[in-house]
């Protein structure tokens, strides 16, 4: 066994693909989703490609702080140890006016994204300092890094503190055993995408033009970002795929490159 590495919100998009990247590298990995059901399912679909005994599943709510000290001490005790833990999971909206969104979908945002990035925070530093070593990643995004967009007020502030979250906490755990730092993955197209253009399919489709040129699959962009996390051993690091000179590379060739990240 190479890492023992925990994902919230693994079942599906960026943190499925990250889960099957590691598993591949020959890391054991715990699955993690909100409901059972689901990561069952995300199980065992893994468990066809290999894994032997590298592969575990618990299922928890990372709002709350009992679920997600469970979640520890199950994949501990279950692997021994835990090496990497990644803040993945979050929920987005329809791309609307602040305003026009409910309540409801301010709670369920900013409770999943942040809410619950502190909680997973919280728990496996606490217990990373309590083994004396390991490795922690949150999950950035749209906003992180001070862009704005209308229609992403809501969502792009939740990343926004993560982001301060990630460098005032490097500092904070500097000179300890434990490393933390940040997943920027560009934009990759999973459900939470075409989600923030629901019933929106007109906008959508002018959207794709652009989506197709700088946006990536997942099983494209989790293979490179698990190479630099099972590689990186500084603090405060942020671990990107894209970078400028990438993303004019893909806007030079466009013109030559059809790409359907959508079919």
């Amino acid at each position: 066994m190479n890492k023992s590495v925990v994902i919230t919100g693994s079942t599906r998009g960026i943190g499925y693909g990250l889960a099957e990247a590691f598993l591949e590298r020959g890391c054991a990995v715990t699955i993690n989703g909100r409901s059972s059901e689901a990561v069952n399912q995300a199980v065992a679909k893994l468990a066809g490609k290999d894994t032997g005994d590298r592969l575990n599943g618990f299922a928890c709510d990372v709002t709350d702080f009992i679920q997600v000290k469970n979640l520890w001490e199950n994949a501990s005790a279950h692997f021994g140890r835990i090496d990497v833990w990644i803040n993945n999971a979050g929920t987005a909206v329809p791309m609307m006016k602040f305003w026009e969104l409910s309540p409801d979908q301010y709670t369920d945002v900013v409770t999943t994204n942040l809410l619950g990035t502190m909680i997973g925070t919280k728990v496996a530093l606490t217990g990373m300092l309590a083994q004396g070593y390991g490795a922690l990643y949150n999950m950035e995004g749209f906003g992180a890094n001070g862009r704005r967009m209308r229609g992403m007020t809501l969502y792009g502030s939740t990343k926004a503190a993560v982001h301060f979250i990630d460098h005032s906490l490097a500092e904070e755990i500097e000179g300890t055993s434990v490393i933390m730092g940040a997943i920027a993955p560009g934009m990759v197209i999973t459900d939470m995408i075409t989600q923030q253009f629901k019933d929106r399919e007109e906008e959508l489709e002018k959207s794709k033009r652009i989506l197709n040129i700088i946006a990536e699959r997942a099983e494209t962009v989790a293979p490179v970002i698990v190479e630099k996390i099972l590689n990186n051993r500084k603090n405060g690091a942020t671990i990107a795929y894209s970078s400028p000179a990438r993303m004019m590379f893909k806007f030079l060739t466009a013109p030559f490159k059809k790409r359907d990240l959508f079919s």
